[in-house]
């Protein structure tokens, strides 16, 4: 394995378990990779305090909690997020020594079919595999004319470890990663302006669900800037200066360029295979994650589709067991994703945008969390869950949710379209109450008109 990201560490221990000899290259002293160390964990963790602290200031008074003396300690905060990332790592450190795995710390340089070179500070060690599996996830994109200094013009990376609050900070880009840390950075007190080139946000999330969030998203202090083209963001004394077509120039005192990430194939070697990359930087694979170079594989954010750390995973088990058994499956349609803002938003199957563009015919069942009482006891009634299913089969494809712990409910809808699983099988099938999940019981009742709460 070359990358220890979740595609890459999961892959090597599923080989370890089918009982072959596994070595994973890692250039980074840490293992678990982009996001453990400096991606979805760090900033869960930053979302989950800074949450707490908007929740203590704004929202505990309804609950009779008073608090006289409320303050931000931000190292506190940032010391935590360190050490739930720490914790992690050495988790998967753990399971690579309880499996037998053989960790090489430096860069791994692929020299030819079965060939692999590692570099480390110290040395250059060639390595000999039957098997190659290239597993080393992405990078964020760069756009022209923004002049990147690690300090004040940032990636993700350096903005879940800002020493202080920023007066203002300026999103380049309305997606995941932009509204997620600019949610975080906003609960702490800073101004944050968004600049999106779009006309909306979240592109490739159902757009009814995506302009109710920027709703709310609004409410909470987040100021929105679409179709904004960015010409240029450039550090000037101790302040940015942000140019956008058409619009004055923006001074603030840090930007966050969010615009996505592509594939990372730096320095990989690739030059000494037959593999040629596609016009955006991805690897070319055949359904079993395999290059047209003999013993070379590929999974993740490396190849197409979406960049999700649970879709590399189901990649790196699928292309192990298909090197090992010869049978190894993803259900594309089952992959769900989430944007951890509050509320959290969640996808699984298709869109609505996409069934009307391909002329399919579905039926829609819609709850709101207002009408279910779990989420009034939790004073998150925001947003609702929305079901999509064959006019003819009534079979579930797609679910589609903006609401509280939407992230977690949305592993039921992935379930159920795993299994191919009719709006009648949920609709028939007893939820807990008072639980937030009863929302999805109801949205799949309305499917056929009979929700009984709305």
């Amino acid at each position: 394995m070359i990358g220890s990201g979740p595609g890459g560490y999961v892959a090597a221990i599923r080989a370890a378990q089918l009982g072959l000899n596994v070595g994973c290259i890692e250039k980074e002293p840490a293992l678990g990779g982009t996001c453990l160390r400096v991606g979805c964990i760090p900033s869960k963790a930053l979302l989950e305090s800074s949450e707490r602290y908007r929740e203590a200031k704004e929202k505990l008074s309804a609950h009779g909690i008073g608090i006289s003396d409320l303050r931000l300690d931000l190292a506190t905060m940032l010391k935590r997020k360190e050490q739930v990332v720490s914790t992690l790592t050495k988790g998967v450190e753990a399971l690579f020594k309880k499996n037998k795995i053989t960790r090489y710390l430096g860069h791994g340089r692929i020299l030819g079919a079965g060939r692999v070179e590692v570099t480390s500070s110290k040395e250059a060690n060639e390595l000999k595999a039957r098997n190659i599996l290239i597993a080393t996830g992405s990078k964020p994109a760069a756009l022209p004319g923004i002049a990147l200094d690690g300090q004040r013009i940032v990636t993700s990376t350096e903005a879940l470890s800002f020493n202080e609050v920023p007066n203002h900070l300026v999103v380049i880009g309305a997606g995941y990663i932009g509204l997620e840390l600019g949610s975080v950075w906003a609960r702490l007190g800073a101004k944050v302006t968004v600049l999106e080139y779009l006309d909306r946000v979240l592109f490739g999330l159902d757009a009814e669900i995506a302009a109710e969030a920027k709703k709310i998203f609004e409410k909470q202090g987040l100021e929105f800037r679409l179709k904004s083209k960015v010409l240029a963001a450039r550090v000037e004394g101790n302040q940015c200066r942000v140019e956008v077509e058409g619009q004055e120039a923006i001074q603030c005192d840090r930007v966050l360029m969010a615009v996505g990430r592509g594939p990372n194939t730096d320095q990989l070697g690739l030059e000494n295979t037959n593999i040629e990359l596609h016009q955006k930087g991805f690897i070319p694979v055949n359904e079993k994650f395999a290059t047209n170079t003999d013993g070379i594989y590929a999974i993740g954010d490396v190849i197409a589709g979406p960049m999700l750390a649970h879709k590399a995973e189901e990649e790196g088990v699928a292309c192990i067991e298909g090197i090992v058994t010869g049978h190894g499956h993803v259900n594309y349609d089952a992959i769900a994703a989430v944007v951890y803002t509050h509320p959290e938003i969640a996808s699984v199957g298709k869109t609505e945008e996409h069934l009307k563009a391909t002329g399919t015919d579905y039926r829609k069942g819609v709850f709101p969390f207002r009408a279910n009482g779990r989420a009034r006891t939790l004073g998150q009634v925001e947003g609702w869950i929305a079901i999509l299913a064959d006019a003819k089969t009534d079979r579930i494809l797609g679910v589609h949710m903006l609401g509280p712990h939407a992230g977690d409910l949305i592993n039921e809808a992935a379930t159920a379209i795993s299994f191919g699983a009719s709006s009648e099988d949920l609709a028939r099938t007893c939820h807990v109450h008072p639980t937030l999940g009863e929302a999805m019981r109801e949205a799949a009742l309305a499917v056929s008109g009979r929700a009984i709460h709305f």
